[in-house]
């Protein structure tokens, strides 16, 4: 594409050395020179595409390392969460079965009062109707 493009600007260029009435030889000079600044500038221009090709390459790397490393943070407050929601379900199943408990001995204690009642009006009954 570089040649393609000096063609082009030494066919555009010709016409007006002509014009300007140079020899052969200086025409030559002048092509030469404008044929070394398109080369010197597309030199540029490639230093430029490789800078930035550079920069890409940066780049993608970074993006790389900090999807690793989002990756690495994520795994680790995934296991943080699950060993958290772990204790705090066994916390509170322990705390469900203490209530359990708590009411089943209230239950037990409520009963054995409620037959004690129970006998004490029975016997309360009793002694009321002999009397």
């Amino acid at each position: 594409m570089e040649i393609q493009g000096t063609e082009i600007t030494r066919k555009r260029m010709k016409p007006a050395m002509e014009e300007k009435g140079l020899d052969g030889a200086d025409s030559e000079i002048v092509e030469r020179e404008v044929f070394q600044t398109d080369i010197a500038g597309s030199e540029e221009v490639e230093l430029n595409i490789n800078h930035i090709l550079e920069k890409i390459e940066r780049f993608t790397e970074l993006v790389s390392e900090l999807l690793e490393s989002g990756k690495t943070i994520f795994k680790e407050l995934v296991n943080e969460f699950e060993e958290r929601l772990i204790t705090i379900h066994k916390e509170q199943m322990e705390k469900w079965q203490e209530e359990i408990k708590d009411l089943r001995l209230l239950d037990a204690s409520n009963e054995e009062a409620n037959a004690l009642m129970h006998n004490a009006r029975f016997l309360l009954q009793n002694a009321h109707i002999d009397s």
